[in-house]
């Protein structure tokens, strides 16, 4: 009975971590920018940009089209999120899988969520087989590049990086928040630091080339040896509108698709959305791009095709273990929100469940999915059929949501009509996926430039059959529309009055003050370092290239423990500050 009271406590407190899953969040849980600059930087500055980066060479891409092409599309991502998901999400402050419930009604709500807990499951089963991939390389088991696992050491590692994931998924939005913070502006000067790192090996493996000196060097050296445009595999080359319309499409079920309503019903205003552009710009542009660098000079190296390199291989050839670190960190920081967004959807079909268990049983099958390393050949095919499946449900609540009203219907008519299933939303869902599957297979239209007739279609569908299904009709008594966001938000000012009533002494506050802004400075430093030692040997040319190399790997992986032993601190001081 002792050993009861222990377990039966945890529980108690798992199943006090309420985030408003099933209604409205309040105003005083409302975050401040930081946090989605800080989870939307972790989150693309991530595992699969290890694996993307590397695909645009493979698959033949030239390095205009990655410079240009990347611009766009992550551009029309950006602005995605910004005038389609955040408006919603800060005007419902709801999840999409709840509000969507308004709108479809249960039985198509079951579907839909149960389909995207599937896909967010092996999306994030994904991640962690690329945080695998690094884990790999200290036991010496051989890359894993077909779509079954071939060791079963690789198995064990992935059931062991899967239980940290699921654990750090399960402690909720703001946890994962605090931990992207401080991950991602080291991620991201990784991939800037081995792709630097790499740059003069790669330049002397060219005999036009030679060493870089001046910006055409490097021009020439990006076309000549990286984005070549000559497919290294089976399939045919991608040119500008492939590239950017996969940069604007990789995400689509996040903004088109408005799963992303869950993390911005916690922005304060609408501009929010904006904060994509640390994910988009830093993530799918310039870690893209460090990416593909680092793939082509490791398969240079090792005199091997970039098709029989993992992530975790690529990386630990650029960076050392500091490198192996970057892709088990950049994976937990992807799987994290992927996982944590599967949790919600599965909590519509499992209602009395705490999120905290839908989450752990959702963990558990993407850890199985984990051990099929499927995503190093199929990722970019399967993030675009991911995000196609479901974007024409978002085409459908943005609809009801604002077209809607303009048009005279009644906006939620299938709940006021107490109907369980809404015919006209599955018919033009199931009509639009039917279509692309036909002008997809036929070769009529690539994969990536589906989505626009596919999001016509589906409104268009969805519009003309909820005419006939009675949304033209009104209905008593009118239900309360959610409030439109002005771009400002009411402050609970008493609260805050309430905990300036007893200030600190003066003496103790300065002390503590300077004390977090010298071990900021600290982080500060090492992430400097984390610059100039690449830097160093970039500029420093092929001469002793060797051996400076080496260091610098030697030199990255301790300056890394002291970042992050510096970085955590500093957010716990400064949250232990601010409460």
């Amino acid at each position: 009975m002792a050993n009861s009271q222990p377990a039966h406590s945890i529980i108690s407190k798992l199943d006090q971590m309420y985030e408003f899953d099933r209604e409205a969040i309040s105003e005083n849980k409302l975050h401040t920018g930081r946090y989605f600059a800080g989870l939307f930087a972790g989150e693309h500055v991530a595992a699969t940009e290890f694996v993307i980066g590397a695909l645009f060479v493979s698959w033949g891409a030239k390095a205009s089209d990655i410079v240009f092409g990347l611009i766009l599309g992550n551009l029309l991502a950006v602005l995605s999120w910004t005038f389609i998901t955040t408006p919603i999400a800060v005007q419902t402050r709801l999840t999409l899988y709840w509000y969507l419930r308004k709108i479809v009604g249960p039985y198509v709500t079951v579907i839909y969520n149960l389909l995207n807990a599937i896909l967010y499951c092996i999306l994030a089963g994904a991640m962690i087989t690329v945080s695998a991939s690094a884990v790999r390389i200290p036991f010496d088991i051989p890359a894993q590049t077909h779509w079954y696992p071939e060791d079963f050491r690789f198995v064990v590692v992935v059931l062991v990086v899967g239980a940290v994931v699921v654990t750090l998924a399960i402690l909720g939005f703001k946890r994962l928040a605090q931990f992207s913070t401080v991950c991602s502006p080291w991620m991201f000067l990784m991939f800037i630091a081995g792709a630097l790192a790499t740059l003069p090996a790669l330049a002397a493996s060219v005999t036009a080339i030679g060493s870089i000196q001046s910006f055409s060097d490097l021009w020439l050296l990006a076309k000549e040896a990286i984005w070549t445009g000559t497919s290294l595999g089976q399939n045919s080359t991608i040119g500008f509108w492939h590239v950017a319309a996969f940069a604007w499409i990789c995400n689509l079920a996040m903004h088109i698709g408005l799963s992303d309503m869950a993390i911005f019903r916690y922005a304060k205003r609408v501009s929010y959305g904006l904060y994509s552009s640390f994910g988009m710009f830093l993530g799918h542009y310039l870690a893209w791009i460090a990416a593909g660098i680092m793939g082509a000079a490791a398969a240079t190296a090792m005199n091997t095709s970039l098709l029989h390199l993992d992530s975790g291989g690529i990386a630990f050839h650029a960076l050392g273990l500091a490198g192996a670190v970057a892709v088990v960190i950049a994976g937990w920081t992807t799987s994290n929100p992927t996982l944590y967004r599967a949790g919600l959807a599965l909590q519509v079909i499992t209602p009395g469940w705490p999120r905290w268990i839908v989450t752990l049983i959702a963990g558990s099958i993407t850890t199985i999915i984990a051990c099929f390393p499927f995503v190093f050949t199929k990722l970019l095919d399967f993030v675009g059929i991911y995000g196609l499946l479901l974007a024409p449900v978002g085409a459908i609540v943005l609809v009801e949501h604002w077209i809607f009203p303009r048009i005279g219907f009644t906006r939620y008519w299938i709940t006021y009509k107490s109907n369980l299933f809404n015919w006209p939303a599955l018919f033009s869902w199931a009509a639009a996926i039917v279509v692309a599957i036909i002008l997809w297979q036929s070769e009529t239209l690539h994969l990536f430039f589906l989505l626009i007739p596919v999001w016509i279609l589906t409104a268009t569908c969805y519009i003309l059959l909820s005419a006939y299904a009675g949304a033209r009709e009104k209905y008593a008594p009118a239900e309360p529309e959610p409030e439109t966001a002005s771009g400002k938000i009411n402050i609970d000012k008493a609260s805050h009055f309430q905990n300036d009533i007893r200030e600190p002494k003066k003496d103790a506050n300065q002390k503590h003050s300077l004390w977090i802004k010298f071990i900021g400075i600290v982080a500060l430093i090492t992430l400097a370092l984390c610059f100039i030692l690449p830097l160093r040997v970039f500029i420093s040319g092929i001469d002793g290239y060797s051996d400076r190399f080496e260091s610098m790997k030697t030199a990255l992986f301790w300056i890394m423990i002291l970042y992050f032993m510096a970085g955590t601190y500093y957010m716990s001081l400064k949250e232990r500050q601010k409460s």
